[in-house]
């Protein structure tokens, strides 16, 4: 006879979506989903503040750990990094924001394989530098950019980055997700798979990810090309 499972508990996860979706206050929503989820699982509510306190006080560092990088970037920032960066892609003839952007895609998918997932990231990487060289490709190309075509780039290069660390990830056996997919697998249905199958399995995924996007990056090129063509007709 199987025990039967609580699922109340997983109602903290529509509550989380809920939350996010309304656009309340991301700590007052995170706060109330562990409260609800608690109370779902039948804790008592002085257990569910120790978890909650616990919790915090074992990420109190957290804040420090991610604004650093972000005063560091900001003071590159200020000092002209990113126009160095433009100016410097600017100076490179065959450069195109759609090559630009697969070669960083491949380079984040191999990184994140290794489990060297922090050498990216949107606020360390895509804004400060990714970003503005694919904008300067683009300008010494094409000419002047529309700030239409300049939030498209943008967008462009932090899907890029999206999708490198995303699928090139599930490949590194020690990642969490790999773990998870292990035990879940395991323990729901019997089937002993090793951590080190499940990501080689990623391998495929990672290859089609990468084949897709690049070739959207290179059909953003054709469409800058056509812009161009566009607008000196």
């Amino acid at each position: 006879m199987h025990d039967t499972v609580n699922l109340w508990p997983l109602i903290g996860i529509a509550v989380i979506s809920l939350g996010f979706l309304l656009k309340f206050n991301p700590v007052l929503v995170v706060v109330t989903s562990g409260v609800v989820t608690g109370l779902a699982a039948h804790m008592s509510l002085a257990d569910i503040l120790d978890k909650l306190g616990a919790g915090f006080l074992s990420t109190r560092n957290l804040a420090l750990i991610l604004l650093l990088p972000l005063v560091v970037i900001g003071l590159l920032e200020r000092y002209g990094l990113k126009e160095r960066s433009q100016d410097w892609i600017a100076g490179i003839r065959s450069a195109t924001a759609g090559r630009l952007l697969i070669i960083y895609l491949l380079a984040r998918q191999m990184t994140a394989a290794l489990g060297l997932t922090s050498l990216g990231g949107h606020p360390q990487m895509v804004r400060p530098l990714l970003a503005p060289m694919a904008e300067g490709a683009a300008e010494s190309r094409y000419g002047a950019l529309s700030d239409t075509v300049r939030y498209k780039l943008r967008a462009m290069a932090a899907a890029t980055d999206n999708v490198g660390v995303f699928f090139g990830e599930d490949i590194f056996v020690a990642f969490g997700a790999i773990m998870f997919m292990h035990n879940v697998i395991q323990q729901a249905s019997g089937i002993t798979l090793e951590p080190l199958h499940i990501a080689l399995w990623g391998i495929p995924t990672a290859i089609c990810a990468f084949v897709i996007h690049a070739w959207r990056l290179h059909r953003l090129d054709h469409t800058l090309a056509l812009l161009r063509t566009t607008r000196e007709g």
